[in-house]
């Protein structure tokens, strides 16, 4: 077991991060006070005498591993096993240092992973001033930003001057799904590490094996999600989930009609709301309680004291953000199964041979295939994108779905 085990499928990435791992061992353990070595290659390709840097941006696509490659790092950063005099590799798992940073717990790694739309100045200083910190334990101060995309502009160029003169001995490990989704000049700034999407028999083995998964069912949640390794746990895993796909795959049936295909849209967006409701349920009024106790009511009818209305206002800001959030990667979810339905219905009707990955519509998915053109699949897959673009942009949930819903009955 090492703190690698859960990176699926990234092998030259462990490779070049246990590298790394290494040089940032040698470089505490022989002088305490060093600060890390910088290098105008930061950016580039690395050097074998350069393979540790005090800023690196890890992308590839959804499902490929992002945060978990960054936390593991983090892991190996802080590893003090007795295995390393030996020769050994950083992050073995099961020393202290790795086990309380892969469960959360150490003190000197510091994981944003933000439930809000964006992530804005205020927390953005919040974590510079963190990183300007010596860590406590003699290691590492690690700062793991797992939706650095989500930064607003004012909020990056905050994030720009710790990267452009680090502290000693701290480390930035910052996840984004495409360069292109950080400031330039921030990314100048970091070693780029790029994971692929992992293949779909390492995605089941990993369930079985960590998650006790049955295999047939592994498997299929493996293929239905190309790779995605958090969508496959969670169709696993959640029986409601596998519910709310096989729903979404019924739907290119249900278009025989304007009305169907309005009806079709209001299903969709009543689910994801339902979806960001159980998140509040689940969540919402534990926080809020939680604050009142720390602002010192003392039960949930007592009045709070004089002056802190504006933190409660604060918190019930952010709790609906956050099922802003929840409805939209619900409706996104939904929209990338549309799109493999459409996907399958194209390699079907272009006769490939490589199976496809919804196998239990396939029933659907040869209907479709049979009663309609590429060049119409092509547009329907076309107008799941529109959407999904128009959802970005803040189109009104149902009018957005609509219009797919409409577009894809006229093909």
């Amino acid at each position: 077991m090492s703190v690698w085990d859960d990176v699926v499928g990234q092998g030259p990435v462990v490779e070049q991060l246990t590298a790394a791992a290494r040089d940032a061992d040698a470089l505490v353990s022989h002088a305490p006070g060093a600060a890390v070595a910088v290098d105008s290659t930061a950016g580039e390709e690395p050097r074998a005498a350069s393979r540790m840097t005090h800023a690196w941006l890890f992308t590839g696509p959804p499902g490929a591993g992002r945060a978990t490659a960054a936390r593991a790092f983090a892991a190996a950063l802080q590893c003090v096993s007795p295995d390393r005099a030996l020769g050994g590799a950083p992050g073995c798992g099961f020393c202290d240092g790795c086990h309380t940073t892969l469960v959360g717990t150490h003190a000197d790694v510091e994981v944003v992973a933000t439930d809000q739309l964006s992530i804005g100045v205020k927390d953005t200083r919040d974590l510079v001033r963190r990183s300007s910190m010596s860590p406590a334990g003699g290691r590492w101060q690690v700062i793991v930003l797992e939706d650095a995309d989500r930064l607003t502009e004012g909020a990056a160029n905050v994030l720009l001057k710790a990267v452009e003169e680090p502290a000693p001995r701290t480390v930035w490990l910052l996840c984004a799904p495409s360069v292109d989704d950080v400031l330039p000049t921030i990314r100048s700034r970091c070693r780029h590490l790029t994971l692929r999407t992992p293949p779909v028999d390492a995605v089941a083995d990993v369930l079985v094996r960590r998650d006790g998964i049955e295999p047939a069912l592994a498997a299929m949640v493996a293929r239905a999600t190309q790779g995605h390794i958090g969508r496959a746990r969670r169709l696993a895993t959640d029986e409601r989930a596998r519910a709310r796909r096989a729903a979404v795959l019924r739907l290119p049936l249900q278009l025989g009609d304007i009305g169907g295909c309005l009806k079709a849209a209001q299903t969709l967006v009543d689910s994801a709301t339902e979806d960001a409701k159980q998140v509040a349920d689940e969540t919402d009024a534990k926080e809020t309680e939680e604050l009142r106790a720390a602002l010192g009511a003392s039960g949930s009818g007592s009045r709070l004291p004089r002056g802190t209305a504006g933190a409660m206002k604060d918190l019930a800001d952010r709790q609906k953000r956050r099922a802003t959030r929840t409805q939209r990667d619900t409706l996104d979810l939904a929209l990338t199964d549309l799109a493999a339905f459409y996907r399958d219905v194209l390699a079907v009707q272009l006769g490939s041979t490589t199976p496809i990955a919804n196998a239990e519509a396939a029933d659907a998915i040869d209907r479709i295939a049979s009663t309609s053109r590429p060049e119409h699949t092509l547009r329907r897959i076309e107008a799941i994108l529109a959407c999904r673009e128009a959802l970005d942009s803040n189109v009104a949930p149902l009018l957005a779905v609509e219009a797919m819903t409409m577009a894809l009955r006229a093909g």
